[in-house]
């Protein structure tokens, strides 16, 4: 088996095997603490232009089902693990995470450090990174390295949404809901399908007008990857929505462009939250929930508490008090910072996909 080595922006060094396809990749490092969903995670358009770490020692032990996706394919950039178990257990699946991650073209590395590195960008922060198993010279790696763009100020939602407009569901159901596709997942949509909705997904730079014209009765922001900021095209359409008062109900990067939209700044976490576990409190309810997220961009939280009259926070993160939730006032619009639909992972949040039909 090939050697490879991981490096990072900031010039640490780490050395394993090659896993996946022979090559070098680039993009920022972040990581993942689920321990189960590695196949919806590779394939989340969130991703894109991210190299994944894996808190969780095992990959590739169930194997790959060919409709455990999210999307059209893999959207990391690469891929970090300890244990890259080519052997499987799962008698479904349909291949091996080898098999997988050739036929994707994706380059990743195993038998490293892997809580070593968590630890490190949870020090550091984000950064970008490299991994090469077919080049050893690291001042050739440094400057392979130094042309990868920074994920601050980077528009991806272009590079991942669909190219045409399509439908999802019965053309009689009762509700009629106008998707815009920043990086959509296939959950979502199914979420919405099992509730009696007609879906139209449309590209994320369509004009306003014609999704218009199609006559939905409520919109949805989809989540997505890049920054938020970088966004202005999506930013235009929201205001238009909003002026036209149905229903609006963001996830993710939908969260992150409502609240631009509205006036109300975002800004790159230090590490970003992406994982299956984490809590979060409903500041409505009171109740609490167990989360999945993945994001690296956030509402800046003083700027909602500081805004009364536009808008106010609906849940919070219990780990470092992120703004998770906004609704504003004098819209029907609502967000959330995490995935409700998880799949798979947990479900405490399925009710709000019951929340923005019942507004509807």
């Amino acid at each position: 088996m090939n050697n490879a080595i991981l490096l990072l922006e900031d010039g640490t060094v780490f050395r394993g095997l090659a896993a996946g396809k022979p090559g070098t990749t680039t993009g920022e490092i972040c990581f993942n603490t689920g321990m189960t969903g590695y196949q919806e995670i590779f394939t989340d358009p969130s991703y894109t232009g991210q190299i994944l770490v894996s808190t969780n020692v095992h990959i590739g032990n169930y194997g790959i089902k060919n409709d455990e996706i999210e999307s059209d394919g893999v959207k990391i950039a690469g891929f970090v693990c300890h244990n890259f178990n080519v052997p499987y257990s799962r008698a479904k699946a349909d291949r091996s995470i080898q098999e997988y991650f050739e036929a994707e073209g994706l380059v990743a590395i195993s038998d490293v450090d892997t809580r070593a590195i968590v630890q490190h960008i949870r020090e550091r922060g984000a950064q970008n990174c490299i991994i090469s198993s077919e080049v050893d010279d690291l001042d050739e790696l440094r400057r392979l390295l130094a042309a990868t763009p920074s994920m601050q100020g980077l528009e991806l939602s272009s590079h991942v949404t669909t190219a045409q407009p399509y439908d999802i569901g019965a053309p009689d159901a009762k509700y009629r809901i106008a998707v815009m596709d920043y990086g959509v997942k296939k959950n979502i949509l199914r979420c919405f399908e099992e509730r009696n909705c007609h879906l139209r997904v449309f590209p994320a730079k369509t004009p306003f007008a014609e999704v218009k014209a199609w006559s939905p009765d409520a919109y949805f922001l989809s989540n997505g990857p890049g920054d938020p900021a970088s966004m202005p095209y999506a930013l235009e359409n929201i205001k238009l929505m909003l002026a036209e008062g149905k229903p609006i109900f963001g996830i993710c990067l939908g969260q992150q462009l409502l609240a631009l939209s509205a006036g109300l700044p975002t800004y790159k976490l230090h590490h970003g939250h992406r994982g299956i576990n984490h809590p979060v409190k409903n500041l409505i309810s009171g109740q609490s929930e167990i989360t999945s997220q993945n994001h690296g961009f956030g509402v800046v939280e003083q700027a909602v508490y500081d805004s009364p009259s536009i808008v106010e926070a609906t849940h919070i993160n219990l780990n470092d008090q992120t703004v998770e939730g906004i609704r504003l006032k004098n819209y029907p619009a609502f967000s959330v910072q995490y995935h409700p639909e998880a799949g798979p992972g947990p479900h405490d949040a399925r009710y709000l996909f019951d929340q923005f039909i019942a507004m509807i």
